[in-house]
Parts: structure tokens; C-alpha cells; sequence
């Protein structure tokens, strides 16, 4: 019987194509490079690959178009899968929790091998739970949560960085800083709170804290975002480290801007959610940039390479491709389907082969419409979760490389700064070597260095277009302001007492210590509190007290550093030099005519012309045998004598010495008599051009060693220096309450009911002196140094350990230290009492 050439030719036309599929089903050996066979997985013609996500949002419309790139390029290569085709199917979850739950149900139950997304942290939670159940791996390149590296979740891979490296490069901006407080702003769901508390122990291990942790509602409404804004400004902190999510995060600043919050003295730390929603648009609207200018944010670090220009090229002709660009996001969804792609190949190279089977588990209850048995488990979903978590290549997001805790190996960060019309570089953060202005690229072929001169930035321009560094926090606005003491004084007002203007105080205290906090970089809320009736001077020993006892904050005024105070209370450096004086009244000394006479006692003049009549008979005996002037008649020679004697006086001798014994004789002499000279002279001069005052007493030794009545100020610290230090009875001490007592009590003296002198202070004193014509003056010397300062509280904190931490070293004892500051008081000093035993 001939052979239909017809029939056969038709039958190879309809089941050409067929073949072309099977055969490489069909193909069960094949010749590995030594030359022996081993077997390989059945290869079926498709697989069902699940994606799951919000495609409206920022990170589904840079996702789709890429999932869809990587799948018909997979699906148009050969060599990649071997003629397997990959069926990707798309749910869209709407940012539920609730729907995405129910949509990854739908998605399982069509037997997919694998499943990539979701972007929400909250909803991978979930299907974790799910695909752990079916052996299903779940590829996410969106679900940024830390706590999905949990053991919990065996079959969630994450193919994107972890915000757990986020989180620690937020708080190494913020110790480059120098910054010690931030206050957190997340979006109260898994992603935020579970991102946050990273960041908390990250900054914990510099040093560092949260002072508040502010949470957003997800889906915060503006009011609601106006609300939370408006309790963080009250605060002190203001640096503000943003964690939210992309498609609300705009909002946020806009009612930050409209608060006043994006001026200078503010620093905005965001994660990435900020440059998610930068990067979908080649040119952003004026109206955005100008909210977030100045703002520091982090971005997942890609590498350029030829990939990613290549992929750049094509955005715009991709399909579903709905934005002028992509953000990082995209390019870690095409390389989960690379991912898995590569690790399908390897799995059915190994033997691997697709094949479900029910889970005895699931079963539908009587009446119940869920259909539980249509979930089936993947019966080798482990065995491809390992080849996955084994894969090694290159995509275009650099090297994908899975550690020992299924994180992607060399996470790396851009950190941009917001400024003008775009966002420029200002440096890098890499798990290799922290901060750095060299791509991480470069620095993972040198030595890991972490060390804090290595750590680098370029310059940032801060909100309000500053480049200083702000200082990061202020007084809040919510604190109550510092309570001052000030003494109300009815003596000596000029220094501080009641005033009727705003302040409700003045004087020259007052002036000094304003001086002082308007020299400061930031505001310091403060009122004053009269410390006193105004009808005598308040104890000033009680106001110090006070102060140490958490009544008042501080103190401001004349107020006396001593011994004894510093013991309960810190003092300010001096800004006024004191010290106890005595003040006591002198009568004047009139001059007399035999003044001239009073530079020497009467027994110095009556020495003084005996020598010189000594010296001048010495001379003469010495001369009178070969010197002719020194001969003559007997009285010739005694008035020779005579002459000679007090010509020397002034130097105006005429007689000439011939012998050498002569000539020793009068050097000597005259030089005695220069000496004479110049302190009579000396004497007379101060005698005749200074009026004389003279006082009974001559200072305080000689007051205390007297019985006669002491003068003290009202409210001064003298009483318990006279009484406890010199041993004065206290009967002797008079208080004086105003100025006109020290004047009157002076006046009368000690037998008349006054008093013999008073002992005050210094600058006291000297305002005193200045409206008495000169009836007083300050007697003897300033028996005590000491100074005026202003009053703040000093915390003892007393510290007990035992001898084998003795050997401690200062730096580990000083992180002891400062973990026992309160934080209530972080701006007080505090001493610390530490001892061993």
C-alpha cells in the first residue's frame, strides 16, 4: 500500500508544535561534562507564579511593569528555563489586610510555585503563615519588616534590603551629628512599629534614644497628621527620623510646612519611603520640592551598571508602564523573577519536579463555602526554597546573595539631601564600612573600617537653607518654665528687688544673668518669683536651700558662694568678685606747723645728730694731722667738726679727706645718709599731701579682739561666719535693716548704743561709701575671698561596687554612670560618689 505523502504532511503540521514543547519534557537523561548521565527533573510545559500587591500605589506601579519585563524576557529565552514558560499571575490586594489575605488564598489554590510580593509588611505577616502551611516560597521585594527574618517564617524570602539596615544607618547619621535624641514618626502598623524599634536599639548602641514615639493611624487623615505634628512641636527634640508610607508621606510634610515646622533649627530624617515616591517622576511639581527642602533621606543602593542603563533605556516602552520613571523597587522586582527563574533551572538540572498533593489539615467544615481543599501543598516547595537561598548572580541591583539569616549579603544605602529643584548624594551607608562619601562598591574590595574618623559626609543644607549643623533640640514649649528666686531686698535695691514692670523684678543681678541667656543660641522660658515679704532681707541661706530642695529651679541675685552651699547646690562661675570688709568711721588728722618734724620719733633725731657728731669727730681725727683744713685753733676745729658733720647731711662738705681711712669713713656715712634722706623725705611728703584719717578700729583683728557691738546686714551670710568661724559672742552682733542704720549706728560708736564698726560685704560696702562724704571707710584688709553666683540644683548620686569591678576601665564606668542619669534632669549636673568595697 503506497503512503498518503498528504496525510503525512498535514499530521506533521498540527503536531509539530506540540513536540517542540514535549521534547524537553520528554528528555529524562542528559551527559554531564565527564561524560556520565545523571537525571533531571520533568520539565512541564508552564508554571503558575503568583504576584501579589497594590498596583495603584508607589510601589506597585513601579513593580508591575518590571515583573512583567522579567517574565516575557524569561519566557522569549530558551536557555533560560529550557522552553518552561512562567504564568504570572496578578492580584491586587488595595492595601488590605483583609483583602490581601483573601487574594493570596485565590492566588495559592491555582497551584503556584512560588509567589512574590507583597510590598505591606502587615499583609506578608499573614500569608506567611499561609504559603509556611503550603510549601509555597514567598519572594517579597516590597515587605521591608525585620521581624519577617524571624525563624517563624521559613518560606519568606525577602529580595529586597531589611529595614533592620535602614535603621542602623538612620542612627549612624544621627551620631555623625552628634545628635542624642530623636523623636520617631511611623505609621502604626508591623512596617512601622517593628522598623522603629530597631532604630531604638541602633541608637541605644550609640548612645543615643527615642524621646517620643509618635504614631500615625495607617490612612491618617490631614487633621489627624495637624494633631500629631502639633504635640511632637511641644517637645524638645527636633530631630524627627520619618517612617512611613509612601503613598501618605507627602501629606505629612505638607502640614509640617504649614506649621512652621520646615524652617531652620528643625532636621528630617526619612527612610525610603521618601525617595519611592521622588523617583517615579523625572521632574517633580515646585509645589512638592518646596515641602521637603532640606530633608536627609535614605535609598536602597544600586550600582550602575550596563543592566540597569539598559533597563533605564526601556522603562518608558515597558508594559503597564504608567510613570516617566522607576524607583528601586522596580529593579528588585525584576530580579525576584530572575531569582526565581535561575533557581527553577537549577531545581530541574537537580531533579526537582512540580507536584502538589492535598494538605490533611484542610478539610471544609459541613455548610462551609471557603473550599480549604483546593489548597494544595508544593511536596518539593523546600527543596526550591534552599536552591533559592543558594542562588548567587548578578542582577541590576548588584550581587544577589542570600547570608546565613536569609538576608541579601552587602546591604548598602544612598543618603540624599532635598534641595532646590532635585536631591543630590551627600554620601553612603554600607554594613562594610558605615558612612563613607565612595560608592560601597569600591570600599567591599578594601578592609571593613568602621571606625568614627572614617565616618564621612558632604555638606547638608539643613531646612531654612542652612548649612550649620542645628543643634537638634529647644526647651519645649510644653515644659514649664525655670523658677528663679529673687531675693526682694529692701537694702541696696540696686541689685535686685520688686519691679513694676514685665519681669517683675530689677537691679544689677537681674541685668547680668539676661545678659547671659541672650548670649545663648536658644530660647530659655523662665520666670522669676519673689523670694521675700519687702519688709526686711530674706535669708539668703534659706533661698539656697530652697533651691537644693526642688522649690525653685534656680536663683538669681547677690547671693554669696560659700562652703557650705556648694555642699547642696551647684553655683554658676563668679560674675562678681566679693568678700567680707570692715567698715568703720574716721575723724581727720589736721596738719601743724612742726609737721616737718613728725617723719622721725624724737629718739631717731636725737641718734641721728649723735652720729652725726660722732662722724665728723672720727673724720678729724683721722685728717687733722696731714690735712691743713682740719688745723687750727682749738675752736676753729671744733667748729670744723661741727661743719663738717651736717654739710654732709646735704652733701655740700668742702673740706677734702686726704687719708684713705678718712675717705672709707665718709662712703660709708654717706651712703647712711642717702638712706636717711629718702625716708624722711618720703615721710614728710605723705604726711603733708594726704589727709589723715584715723580710726579706733584697725581691722578685724582688732575688732574681734575688742568687746564693742558688730554691725551686720539683714539676711547676710557675716552672722554665721562672726559667730561660727571668729568665735564672736552673739550678744555683740547688731542687724541692720537699712542703710540709714549703718549710718546712724556708725555715728553714735559703741558708748552712745551704736556700734564700732560693720562688717559687710565688699560690693555692699562700696555702694555705701559713695553717698558718705567720706565720714567712713573700709579698714585693714578683705579677710575673706569669695564671689557672687547664680543658683541651680546639684544631684549626688552615690555609688557603691564591689572590688572586683575596681579594675573597671573609665570608659565602661563612665557608660555606668550615664545610664543612671535621670532623664528628667539630663541638663543638671550631677556628681557621682563611687565607692568600693
Amino acid at each position: 500500500m503506497g503512503l498518503n505523502l498528504s496525510f503525512v504532511n498535514k499530521t506533521l503540521m498540527l503536531w509539530l508544535p506540540g513536540l517542540l514543547w514535549v521534547l524537553p519534557a520528554l528528555l529524562v537523561v542528559c551527559i554531564d561534562t565527564n561524560g556520565s548521565t545523571s537525571s533531571v527533573g520533568v520539565r512541564p510545559k508552564e508554571l503558575n507564579v503568583g504576584a501579589l500587591f497594590t498596583l495603584n500605589s508607589a510601589i506597585g506601579k513601579a513593580a508591575k511593569p518590571a515583573l512583567f519585563a522579567a517574565i516575557d524576557e524569561i519566557n522569549s529565552d530558551w536557555s533560560v528555563l529550557k522552553g518552561t514558560k512562567l504564568n504570572l499571575i496578578l492580584h491586587d490586594t488595595n492595601c488590605s489586610g483583609f483583602l490581601g489575605t483573601v487574594e493570596a488564598l485565590q492566588l495559592i489554590e491555582k497551584d503556584v510555585v512560588a509567589a512574590i510580593g507583597p510590598q505591606s509588611s502587615g499583609i506578608g505577616h499573614i500569608i506567611s503563615h499561609v504559603v509556611n502551611e503550603l510549601h509555597v516560597p514567598l519572594l517579597s521585594f516590597g515587605a521591608t519588616d525585620p521581624t519577617l527574618s524571624a525563624l517563624q517564617y521559613p518560606y519568606f524570602l525577602r529580595t529586597t534590603v531589611s529595614d533592620y539596615f535602614q535603621m542602623y544607618a538612620a542612627a549612624d547619621i544621627v551620631e555623625y551629628f552628634q545628635w542624642k535624641e530623636v523623636i520617631a514618626i511611623f505609621v502604626d502598623d508591623d512596617y512601622g512599629r517593628n522598623g522603629i524599634s530597631i532604630l531604638g536599639d541602633a541608637l541605644a548602641k550609640n548612645r543615643a534614644k527615642i524621646s517620643y514615639k509618635a504614631a500615625l493611624t495607617p490612612g491618617a487623615t490631614r487633621s489627624e497628621m495637624d494633631d500629631l505634628l502639633n504635640e511632637v512641636n511641644l517637645m524638645e527634640s527636633r530631630v524627627y527620623v520619618v517612617h512611613v508610607n509612601p503613598d501618605s508621606g507627602l501629606m505629612l510634610f505638607s502640614a509640617a510646612k504649614s506649621l512652621g515646622m520646615m524652617t531652620s533649627g528643625y532636621v528630617w530624617i526619612t527612610t525610603d519611603w521618601l525617595p519611592t515616591v521622588l523617583d517615579l517622576s523625572e521632574a517633580l511639581p515646585q509645589e512638592t520640592m518646596e515641602l521637603i527642602q532640606g530633608v536627609v533621606a535614605l535609598r536602597h543602593h544600586t550600582p550602575d551598571s550596563d543592566g540597569k542603563k539598559w533597563f533605564t533605556s526601556q522603562w518608558k516602552n515597558l508594559k503597564g508602564s504608567e510613570t516617566s520613571s522607576f524607583n528601586s523597587y522596580a529593579l528588585y522586582a525584576y530580579d525576584s523573577v530572575w531569582l526565581l527563574a535561575r533557581a527553577l533551572d537549577v531545581f530541574f538540572n537537580e531533579g526537582g519536579n512540580i507536584t502538589f498533593s492535598e494538605d490533611p489539615s484542610l478539610h471544609d467544615t459541613n455548610g462551609s463555602a471557603l473550599h480549604l481543599t483546593s489548597l494544595h501543598v508544593f511536596d518539593q516547595g523546600k527543596k526550591l526554597l534552599q536552591t533559592l537561598l543558594s542562588m548567587n548572580f548578578t542582577g541590576l541591583t548588584g550581587l544577589v546573595r542570600f547570608d546565613s539569616e536569609k538576608n541579601l549579603i552587602n546591604p548598602s544605602f544612598d543618603i540624599l539631601n532635598v534641595g532646590g529643584t532635585g536631591v543630590r548624594t551627600i554620601g553612603y551607608w554600607s554594613n562594610h564600612s558605615h558612612l563613607s562619601t565612595v560608592a560601597p562598591e569600591l570600599l567591599y574590595m578594601k578592609p571593613p573600617n568602621i571606625s568614627v574618623s572614617n565616618q564621612h559626609l558632604y555638606g547638608v543644607i539643613w531646612p531654612g537653607e542652612v548649612t550649620e549643623k542645628p543643634r537638634g533640640w529647644v526647651f519645649p514649649n510644653n515644659g514649664k518654665p525655670l523658677r528663679i528666686a529673687v531675693p526682694y531686698r529692701v537694702t541696696y535695691e540696686e541689685f535686685a528687688t520688686k519691679d513694676k514692670g514685665p519681669s517683675g523684678v530689677r537691679g544689677y543681678c537681674i541685668d547680668v544673668f539676661e545678659a547671659a541667656v541672650n548670649l545663648l543660641p536658644y530660647a530659655v522660658p523662665h520666670t522669676y518669683i519673689l523670694y521675700g515679704d519687702g519688709r526686711r532681707n530674706p535669708m539668703y541661706s534659706n533661698i539656697v536651700y530652697d533651691v537644693s530642695q526642688n522649690v525653685y529651679d534656680a536663683a538669681v541675685g547677690d547671693i554669696t558662694i560659700t562652703t557650705n552651699r556648694t555642699r547642696i547646690v551647684d553655683f554658676t562661675q563668679p560674675y562678681m568678685e566679693s568678700g567680707l570688709v570692715v567698715v568703720a568711721q574716721v575723724k581727720e588728722v589736721k596738719s601743724s606747723p612742726w609737721s616737718f618734724l613728725r617723719p622721725f620719733t624724737w629718739q631717731m633725731w636725737c641718734v641721728s645728730a649723735a652720729f652725726f657728731l660722732f662722724v665728723g669727730a672720727v673724720v678729724w681725727i683721722l685728717e687733722h694731722r696731714m690735712n691743713h683744713e682740719f688745723r687750727g685753733p682749738p675752736s676753729q676745729q671744733l667748729i670744723t667738726i661741727v661743719w663738717f658733720s651736717f654739710s654732709t647731711m646735704f652733701f655740700a662738705h668742702r673740706e677734702n679727706t686726704v687719708s684713705a681711712l678718712g675717705r672709707l669713713v665718709l662712703i660709708l656715712w654717706l651712703w647712711v645718709v642717702l638712706i636717711i634722706n629718702s625716708s624722711y623725705t618720703a615721710s614728710l611728703t605723705s604726711i603733708l599731701t594726704v589727709q589723715q584719717l584715723t580710726s579706733r578700729v584697725k581691722g578685724i583683728d582688732s575688732l574681734v579682739s575688742s568687746s564693742d557691738p558688730i554691725g551686720i546686714q539683714d539676711g547676710s551670710f557675716a552672722y554665721n561666719y562672726l559667730t561660727e568661724e571668729l568665735n564672736i559672742a552673739e550678744s555683740r552682733i547688731r542687724i541692720l535693716k537699712s542703710q540709714n542704720d549703718y549710718t546712724d549706728m556708725l555715728e553714735k560708736g559703741p558708748n552712745n548704743g551704736g556700734v564700732a564698726a560693720i562688717v559687710d560685704e565688699l560690693p555692699y560696702v562700696e555702694l555705701f561709701l559713695t553717698s558718705t562724704k567720706c565720714n567712713f571707710r573700709i579698714v585693714g584688709q578683705e579677710f575673706t575671698k569669695s564671689g557672687w553666683g547664680f543658683v541651680r540644683i546639684h544631684l549626688i548620686c552615690c555609688i557603691s561596687l564591689s572590688c572586683y569591678m575596681a579594675p573597671l576601665k573609665f570608659r565602661r564606668l563612665r557608660k555606668i554612670l550615664d545610664s543612671l542619669l535621670p532623664d528628667n534632669h539630663k541638663h543638671i549636673p550631677i556628681t557621682f560618689l563611687v565607692f568600693f568595697h
